[in-house]
């Protein structure tokens, strides 16, 4: 009898573990969305009450301002630098990036009994070959790296092979060949590199096909026994730009801000399916993007939007604009709406964050990077976060503090590298409270300060 009562309460004690759907825009700005930009051209209603009824981010980061290794450190919790990627991305045809025997986030909640699926843009490599053999299944892809089941494309919609992975293949080879399209700014089709292409794969069907397919997981899924967790890295709005007919002269930020309509609604279908399946309440939902718009000056000052928000810089950069990205997470059973989490946080702390949130053990070598953030703000943890550019350029956070090792945007933004003048500093440093949009080099005035902050970036990379 007594063993009976303490069975009941232990499994009241016990709620269900929660479904977690993670979803990372693709060169999508803290500026686009309404909840973080008032005065925002593009009107993103969906992604905005995710906003309001949850948890809004106001300083975090992606690891890198550009996509590969920001995807490496969300799913790792490890810097790329550390790997042999030290700079830009992978092609559409390499080989994979993270090694069979690195602990990852998928593998660690399958491992805990979730069901583990991803459908969308991988860019993280397939496979041991370098180009990849697409003609055969591969062993080391996402379903060797944590994931159940996996579809989508392999790497940014801009690079060839345009073809449909399903789990370990190919839905079909690339045999057909598409040419080079123009950037939109320059009057072209949306901007895609030429190359092979698979017969029956359409470039712009892959974001509304990403979507039915999360969709359709999530309804086939609502009623398991095992919780699941969803990833659903977008393919948009980074280039090729092909809104929708329905989203077509939707924005007042032309080609850009129409396909971020067509981002704002799929994240709507995505949530209208958690509430018609009737298990909203208890998935954690997670809305984020990989790293800053590609959205320079010239952009800015034609159309009025800040899609980066102020923040200096854009895409590939080291400045603001190219790694502080939207960061929303709803879970209505544990996190109240309207909350604001106003101290730094990285993308790399997603997989430690999550686990200490469900009481989840780390395996060994799990997110050596990452730290558990509190996102409910009772205790606040002052780390280090490493930023990293399109070509390599490091900086370091710490409070307000922000040293750049380096001149130069490090990214697209011109210059990309510059040399320092007669006596003047050779690196960056800018205090965020008061210059949030790093106007100011204040290395000169601060010796004490750049010394501190190179002293802990030379140790966090192990430097000698």
């Amino acid at each position: 009898m007594l063993e009976s009562l303490l069975l009941s309460v232990m499994s009241v004690a016990a709620p269900p573990a929660p479904n977690i759907v993670l979803i990372l825009a693709d060169d999508m700005g803290l500026g686009d969305l309404g909840v973080y930009n008032e005065a925002s051209k593009i009107p993103t209603p969906h992604i905005d009450a995710i906003g309001h009824a949850g948890l809004k981010c106001t300083d975090a980061h992606s690891a890198s301002a550009v996509c590969t290794p920001s995807r490496y450190a969300l799913l790792t919790g490890e810097y790329a630098w550390r790997t042999h990627m030290k700079r830009w991305v992978l092609g559409g045809g390499s080989k994979a990036l993270i090694e069979l025997d690195t602990p990852t986030l998928p593998a660690a909640f399958q491992a805990a009994g979730w069901t583990t699926l991803g459908v969308g843009k991988w860019h993280l490599g397939v496979g041991d070959d370098d180009p990849v053999d697409w003609s055969k299944p591969w062993v080391h892809g996402p379903c060797d790296l944590g994931f159940d089941h996996w579809q989508g494309i392999p790497a940014s919609l801009d690079m060839p092979p345009y073809v449909w992975m399903i789990d370990d293949h190919l839905e079909t080879q690339p045999t057909a060949t598409i040419e080079d399209s123009a950037h939109r700014r320059q009057g072209g089709g949306g901007f895609w590199r030429g190359g092979g292409i698979a017969s029956d794969l359409a470039i712009k069907d892959v974001l509304p096909r990403t979507i039915d397919v999360a969709c359709g997981w999530i309804e086939s899924h609502a009623d398991d026994d095992a919780p699941f967790f969803l990833y659903v890295p977008l393919s948009a709005p980074h280039t090729p730009w092909l809104p929708s007919d329905q989203a077509r002269g939707a924005s007042e930020a032309d080609w850009y801000g129409d396909f971020m309509i067509d981002v704002d609604r799929g994240v709507g279908r995505i949530d209208a399916a958690l509430h018609a399946a009737g298990i909203a309440d208890d998935t954690i939902v997670i809305v984020t993007s990989d790293n800053g718009a590609h959205w320079p000056v010239k952009d800015v000052e034609h159309f009025g939007h800040h899609a980066n928000g102020h923040r200096r810089g854009q895409k590939a950069d080291i400045h603001e604009g190219g790694h502080r990205v939207p960061l929303l997470v709803r879970w209505p059973a544990n996190l109240g709406g309207g909350l604001t989490y106003e101290h730094p946080v990285g993308l790399i702390d997603a997989w430690a964050t999550l686990a200490d949130m469900l009481h989840l053990d780390m395996p060994e070598g799990g997110s050596p990077d990452g730290v558990a953030i509190d996102l409910n703000g009772r205790t606040i943890v002052q780390r280090p976060l490493v930023h990293h550019s399109g070509d390599g350029m490091f900086a370091l956070r710490l409070g307000k503090w922000k040293l750049i090792e380096g001149l130069g945007s490090g990214g697209f933004t011109a210059p990309r590298r510059a040399q320092a003048k007669d006596g003047a500093p050779t690196v960056q440093l800018y205090d965020l409270e008061s210059d949030p949009e790093e106007s100011r080099n204040v290395a000169a005035a601060h010796p004490d300060v750049v010394r501190r902050l190179q002293f802990t970036l030379d140790a966090i990379r192990g430097d000698d």
